[in-house]
């Protein structure tokens, strides 16, 4: 049985439930400054905002559309100590409305330096956090296939995004675990998997860098871009593939903990971006879910059971298991199954 050196996972990655107030709104009780921020209102369609640290307070991005970095200064206004503060913006903080923030910490490291491989070196700077296999870094694209992005993370990636903050018409584009160096998934699309080297030159990273392709969604020369990288750590991450069994009693996943998040989606055909989470679902089975893909309020059907090692779905649905269906998921611990104090958790 494996032991995970994180015990408390809910220090790397918390969600956060809160009711806008429609005025300057300061959300405490995430345990740490968060890096990563991703809000979405429950009850409306607005958009899912996106907000990082290393780019700075007011920006955002949209999960659910290839639009360009935004700001507005009534948005997230501050990265506090053990939260955040939001302004008056409607999108993440309306009155009487219903939201969930889903927050990871990203600091612990940083640094700044120039891009390798092929092409003109750009600058790029990160904030990385180790224990918990998690950066965010930013660079400047130029142009040319074979692009190397550092990463920070001191191993392979098992997944990444990538969206270009300054270019309106450029999807994200997700290196997942089902790739081939060609295929990306579009993180705002429903989309299957598509094969273009535009995106990743038909390189796969490696323990030092992200490869990116010449396309602008990745590598538009002179954009600004971010990518938000993750390294899989026994006993709070698993990012990895199923394949659905279209049955009631579904296809269990191991993780090797309990999951406090779960992110789904299906890769060999168009499918949405299903988003689950402990909070929203404190008991199974866990039924509310939001689609990262679309602005759509949540909704609710039978999708899986949180268990203290894994998930395990619990209907036919094609969101999560249609039969033959490959799916590609990101899932982080509420608690490891074994953790370095050597007590076992419990399922739900």
């Amino acid at each position: 049985m494996a032991y995970s050196t994180i015990s408390k996972p809910s220090l790397h990655f918390n969600t956060k439930l809160f009711t806008g107030t429609g005025s300057s709104n300061a959300l405490t009780g995430i345990g740490f400054q968060p890096d990563f921020v991703w809000i979405k209102d429950r009850q409306d369609t607005h958009n899912h905002n996106l907000f990082t640290s290393l780019i700075g307070v007011t920006k955002r991005m949209y999960s659910d559309t290839h639009d360009a970095e935004t700001t507005n200064a009534e948005s997230l206004k501050s990265f506090d100590s053990d939260g955040f503060t939001l302004g008056t913006q409607t999108n993440v903080n309306q009155s009487g409305h219903t939201n969930v923030a889903w927050n990871w910490k990203a600091s612990g490291a940083s640094g700044s330096g120039t891009t390798a491989g092929s092409g003109t070196s750009k600058a790029y700077s990160y904030i990385v956090n180790t224990t918990a296999g998690f950066s965010i870094t930013k660079f400047v694209g130029n142009g040319t296939s074979g692009h190397k992005i550092p990463h920070s993370l001191g191993a392979t990636p098992k997944i990444f995004m990538i969206k270009n903050r300054s270019r309106g018409t450029t999807d994200w584009q997700i290196y997942s675990p089902v790739n081939d160096p060609t295929d990306a998934l579009a993180l705002n699309q429903s989309d299957a998997t598509g094969d273009s080297e535009s995106y990743w030159s038909d390189e796969a990273p490696d323990a030092t860098h992200i490869v990116v392709g010449g396309g602008g969604a990745v590598n538009y020369n002179g954009d600004d871009l971010v990518c938000y990288a993750w390294k899989e750590v026994t006993g709070y991450s698993k990012f990895d593939s199923y394949t659905g069994n279209g049955n009631a009693n579904g296809t269990f996943i191991y993780t090797g903990f309990k999951p406090a998040f779960v992110i789904v989606k299906q890769s060999n055909s168009a499918r949405n971006w299903i988003v689950m989470d402990n909070k929203r679902n404190p008991s199974n089975v866990v039924n509310k879910y939001l689609k990262a893909n679309t602005t759509s309020a949540e909704e609710t059907t039978t999708y899986v059971d949180f268990l203290s090692n894994g998930f395990k779905c619990r209907d036919s649905d094609t969101g999560a298991n249609e039969s033959g269906g490959t799916y590609i998921f990101m899932a982080f611990a509420e608690a490891p199954l074994v953790g370095s104090n050597n007590v076992p958790c419990t399922a739900k």
